[in-house]
């Protein structure tokens, strides 16, 4: 299995996001509960997933928003390498189209143009991360939906 290092670190930023955001905290709140003295710029490139930070303070980081470490590590291992392999997630298109959700309308619309050529296909991170923009969701919680409607 081969790791990419990038999307990883994306992903890994994306989850520490989504926690501060579902805590209500700006970045500043969620700094200022940190132990070490590090500035706001630093915790965004976390966030961003465009700098990596040490062991140390990824649990730092996880002891201030509650969670535990290797919780989070799962929640991003899960999302990158999602149901296959190569990192993908499966969507079930008959599903899909015939969901009823409405904050589902985006990925119900696509799939039903799909669907007369195909029953299913797997999506990568990148289109998984702009089908949840356009549904208004982040990634995580996208997904959890598309395993909800491929178990039905």
């Amino acid at each position: 299995m081969r790791i990419d290092g990038a999307t990883y670190q994306r992903v890994l930023g994306d989850e520490i996001r989504r926690l501060r955001k579902q805590r209500g905290w700006t970045r500043k709140e969620l700094n200022g509960r940190l132990q070490s003295d590090i500035s706001l710029q630093t915790l965004a490139t976390y966030e961003l997933g465009t700098r990596q930070c040490s062991v140390v303070r990824f649990v730092e980081i996880c002891v201030a928003l509650d969670t535990l470490p290797h919780d989070l590590i799962a929640r991003v291992h899960d999302r990158v390498f999602a149901d296959t392999p190569l990192g993908r997630v499966r969507v079930d298109l008959r599903a899909a189209a015939e969901d009823t959700r409405p904050q589902l309308l985006p990925l119900r619309r696509w799939a039903a143009e799909l669907r007369t050529d195909h029953d299913e296909v797997h999506l990568d991170l990148t289109a998984l991360d702009r089908l949840a923009e356009l549904c208004g969701m982040d990634t995580a919680e996208l997904i959890a939906h598309i395993r909800e409607l491929n178990h039905r």
